[in-house]
């Protein structure tokens, strides 16, 4: 399947300000269906969820539905989607939940590669609990993370190993499978920060071998939430604070108040976005395939463009990993990254500079704090775009 690129584009009023986003993986624009689902929720009747009268009817189902897309977007079960403000809040509450049966001996495994999402919730509830957190290193040379790096940390005192899917900042896409086996083996759980993945490739958690895995819909044409996915069995073992008169049900216990009805709705509507991209047919699940398959089919052909021009440009490209997502992090000879960045949006062309609150990856690639130029690509993204950051990069 190819993407229809001009009818794609055509459904993301943002793109009519004419700038150039490669600035996906801090957040894509969205579709008009999303938009109109969010004032499609707020005008109907809506109460607190349940089955006596429309208002609670219309928030049940709209509850529902978005749980039944997360799950299949990610392959999981709806009885297990989790909703919370943010993949950073959902893995701090989480992190200080399992931490409650941690204690002194106990370790904890995360990377130099991960967001600091996935790092510090980790870091603070070991430090509560007198529990000591091993560093698994990346190749700074190679941009990777092999599942040996984290072997070679995990031993059966290990409760927990997080791990990213992919690096927001280099795109990097380790053999998590592989690192979760290894964490399996020693009695340990493994939590995936899934937040950028799940903008490019067709999550599978059970294949991944994930306890836990977050997102956040925004990164894949939605609101600004986050979404948990575990086994709901899992879940029901797990007892989080909560008001005494909320109710003890999986997922609903982990949720905090009332739910905001419209982001979830646009949750949903995102979700189908994405799987009608393509035109395939079949179920919800498998058109989601075939829509990743096409999306980075097309976001190969602009990425390979883009890493022409940069060598051409003699940059220095940090993204090197195997197997990666459309996402470059790069430096230009003699040139500040944050004065690329800046010369390159009074073009119109949007690619920041920083360290995208992956510091650690960024301090381990020898960047210190002020980390590089980073280009992401989204299906929206046309040849277009690329000869504009193109252009703007040899003006830099």
């Amino acid at each position: 399947m190819v993407l229809d690129l001009a009818r794609i584009r055509s459904d993301f009023p943002a793109l009519r300000a004419g700038l150039a986003h490669f600035d996906a993986p801090g957040g894509t624009q969205v579709p008009t269906a999303v938009i109109d689902a969010i004032g499609s929720a707020l005008r109907q009747p809506a109460s607190n969820r349940g089955t006596g009268n429309l208002a609670q009817r219309n928030a049940e189902t709209i509850v529902l539905g978005a749980r039944r897309a997360v799950a299949d977007l990610t392959g999981g079960a709806p009885g297990g989607v989790v909703f919370g403000r943010s993949a950073t809040q959902l893995t701090f509450d989480f992190a200080r939940l399992l931490a409650r049966s941690w204690g002194p001996g106990d370790e904890v495994v995360v990377t130099r590669l991960d967001h600091d999402a996935n790092i510090r919730p980790w870091v603070l509830a070991a430090r509560t609990r007198g529990v000591t957190v091993r560093w698994a290193d990346f190749d700074a040379g190679t941009a990777e993370l092999e599942p040996e790096h984290v072997a070679a940390l995990v031993t059966d005192r290990t409760r927990l190993v997080a791990v990213t899917a992919a690096s927001n900042l280099l795109g990097t896409m380790p053999d998590v499978a592989a690192i979760a086996d290894i964490a399996h083996r020693a009695g340990a759980q493994v939590w995936v920060d899934g937040v950028h993945y799940a903008a490019h490739a067709l999550v599978d958690v059970a294949a991944l071998g994930s306890d836990f895995f977050v997102c956040s819909p925004y990164k894949f044409f939605g609101p600004h939430h986050g979404a948990l996915v575990a086994d709901p069995d899992l879940l029901a073992g797990m007892w989080p604070d909560k008001l005494l008169p909320s109710t003890d049900a999986v997922p609903e216990r982990f949720e905090l108040g009332t739910l905001p009805y419209e982001t979830l709705a646009a949750t949903t509507a995102a979700v189908d976005y994405l799987a009608e991209m393509a035109g395939a047919g079949g179920s919800r699940r498998e058109r989601l395939a075939v829509s990743f398959a096409a999306a980075e089919a097309h976001e190969a052909r602009l990425l390979e463009r883009i890493e022409h021009g940069l060598r051409t440009a003699g940059a220095a490209v940090y993204s090197r990993a195997r197997r990666r997502t459309s996402t470059l992090l790069f430096d230009l000879p003699d040139v500040p990254a944050v004065d690329v960045a800046d010369r390159l949006a009074r073009l119109g062309v949007n690619a920041p500079a920083g360290h995208f609150y992956a510091l650690e990856a960024s301090r381990h690639l020898g960047l210190g704090d002020a980390g590089a130029v980073r280009v992401g690509l989204a299906p929206y993204n046309d040849s277009t775009d690329v000869d504009r950051l193109l252009a703007g990069l040899a003006r830099c």
